[in-house]
């Protein structure tokens, strides 16, 4: 028996083998290791062998590192199966320069594992060429103006970001700003200028002009610089394969990521003016009006009086603020309320109105002293004090209330004593039976039928929500059937108005939802590629898929010709109630 211990070797090594095919390991990885300032990588962690028990987070100033995803894998390796984790992490540069990432420790099945340090080059975003521009051969480019070259520390003004798409672009989406360096600025919210959208001729090639506005107001002196500017978006360019009939009769066209950026622009930012500075400038830089009044106007020492100043114009409405007034020394002053009103979208026209409640302490006070408030003008580079009209105030002095008399008897001797508690009865008179007995009588009986009415009413109202609850298909077509009406009614108010843009944006969205409750998938994920990929919009009359093609042709003609006359858009809204009409019909 001396193969015994033979065996039992081979039995050792056969169970070893699989537990070095299970070895762990650890790695660290960018999918690139050079990018430009508003581009992204991507960072894996690949787990080998099993599961970590903890996931590092890599931190690195200047970058920006966000956890995208994970993903697991599994795979036979002789008769031993291994386990493959990767969790992966958005990687987005906030400057220039040279970065790493450090190494990463993780443990494994008791193993203490660690990663390589990575290194990522980051390098500035640059506009492209006139040449390029005027040749015709960028898809979408990005250009940066701002209307001043000097301004004053605190003065507002609003930079134009403008997008150009190629004519041949036949749709765009998911338009983002990735980097806007505003250094020694602060930038309100960014917004598209309404009605503002246009074609024109830039060299070889026709784009379409889409402005955007972003108002500033400089917060420091000195040479600031402004970008660039970096944006991503996701264009659809027609289909290069050009014998495809299908994809010219469908008008399918190919989606292409594009990185855009601007130059950047420089301005210079000088301090305000100490000469002829007012000593209660409290830094107001514009141009305003001021307007006072206060009541009421006859009042006893202590009563309170409402100041209500209203300050009106053009700058940074923000910081104004009402100076101390030094002429209100005999009255006592409480903290003032503020209320902004705006009149355009960046904020910079409109007024703030202040309320101060203020008491005179003596009866010497006959007025109230007029309010002063100053600015910088930097339209003339000029301080500017506004002064009100004093009101004239009546202050009278606080005198005892007399106290108040009680009105006496004419004829105390008249009153009568109080009639004491009555006796009781002692003959309580017969007694008489009621004719019907409580529980014979309607009413009685009404009443108790009204809790099992209510508890039947409440059960039959309870399982239909549950019913509702359990079924979410049936929620989503209640919900986009109420959208589709209210939205029907709002496409023939905006044909009567004329107004295409938002009625076709508006359809796209309803034909979006329609299609997605039909087909049980996501509103967002639909196009019209749908009509014909789709098993079930296949199955369709031929009429309804030759309708929802015309409306998304129209919906995409309508970007770069748009449709003009009320009679066109109320022509394509009964186009759309019978197309959806027709695809209610469709059973999924």
């Amino acid at each position: 028996m001396r193969f015994i211990p033979k065996i039992w070797i081979a039995l050792i090594a056969a169970a070893l083998l699989p537990g070095a095919a299970w070895a762990a390991s650890f790695t660290a990885s960018l999918d690139r290791d050079t990018l430009t300032l508003g581009e992204s990588a991507t960072l894996a962690l690949t787990f080998e062998g099993g599961s970590p028990r903890n996931v590092p987070a890599p931190s690195v100033p200047g970058l920006q590192i966000v956890q995208a995803g994970n993903s697991q894998s599994m795979s036979w390796v002789n008769g031993a199966m291994s386990t493959t984790v990767t969790i992966s992490f958005a990687v987005t540069p906030q400057r220039t320069g040279e970065f790493t990432i450090p190494a990463l420790t993780a443990e494994i099945g008791g193993q203490q594992l660690v990663t390589a340090p990575l290194k990522l080059a980051v390098g500035k975003a640059s506009a492209p060429s006139a040449d390029a521009v005027n040749s015709g051969t960028e898809v979408a480019f990005l250009k940066l103006s701002f209307p001043k070259q000097k301004m004053y520390s605190g003065e507002t003004a609003v930079a134009r970001l403008e997008l150009y798409l190629r004519d041949d672009v036949q749709n765009f989406a998911n338009f983002s700003i990735t980097a806007s360096p505003t250094d020694g600025f602060s930038a309100g919210k960014t917004v598209e200028l309404q009605n503002q959208r246009r074609r024109v001729q830039v060299g070889n090639r026709v784009y379409t002009l889409i402005p955007l506005a972003i108002p500033l107001t400089a917060v420091k002196t000195g040479a600031l610089t402004l970008g660039p500017f970096t944006a991503s978006c996701v264009v659809v360019l027609p289909s290069q394969n050009q014998n495809d009939p299908f994809s010219q009769f469908f008008n399918r066209g190919e989606q292409k990521q594009v990185n855009l950026a601007t130059e950047p622009v420089n301005v210079e930012s000088q301090p305000l003016p100490e000469e002829n500075r007012p000593a209660n400038f409290s830094g107001a830089v514009g141009v305003f009006t001021m307007t006072a009044t206060a009541g009421p106007a006859n009042v006893t020492v202590g009563d309170p009086v409402t100041v209500r100043v209203k300050i009106s114009g053009h700058g940074a409405l923000d910081p104004v603020a009402l100076p101390p007034q030094d002429a209100w020394q005999n009255f006592k002053t409480y903290p003032p309320t503020t209320k902004l009103e705006t009149t355009d979208p960046f904020g910079f026209d409109g007024s703030k109105i202040f309320e101060q409640i203020i008491s005179p302490l003596n009866t010497d006070v006959h007025e109230l002293p007029p309010l002063t408030f100053s600015f910088f003008n930097p339209e003339d580079g000029r301080y500017h004090a506004l002064k009100s009209v004093a009101a004239p105030l009546t202050v009278r002095a606080a005198g005892a209330s007399p106290m108040p008399a009680l009105a006496a008897n004419k004829n105390a001797a008249d009153d009568k004593p109080p009639q004491d508690i009555l006796p009781i009865k002692e003959n309580p008179g017969t007694l008489v039976a009621s004719k019907t007995p409580l529980v014979a009588q309607p009413g009685f009986l009404a009443a108790q039928a009204v809790p099992v009415l209510a508890f039947l009413a409440a059960f039959v109202w309870r399982k239909r929500t549950d019913n509702l609850a359990n079924n979410p298909r049936l929620r989503r077509q209640r919900a986009v059937a109420q959208l589709v009406r209210d939205g029907l009614n709002d496409l023939k108010k905006f044909a009567s108005e004329n107004k295409s843009d938002e009625f076709f944006a508006l359809l796209f969205r309803l034909l979006q939802e329609q299609l997605g409750e039909r087909l049980d998938c996501p509103a967002s994920a639909i196009t019209e590629s749908v009509i014909e990929e789709n098993s079930i919009l296949r199955g369709a009359p031929e009429t309804t898929r030759a309708g929802l093609h015309e409306l998304f042709q129209l919906c995409n003609q309508a970007r770069y010709a748009p449709v003009r006359g009320t009679g066109e858009l109320n022509s394509v809204a009964a186009k759309f109630e019978k197309a959806i009409g027709e695809l209610q019909e469709v059973k999924a």
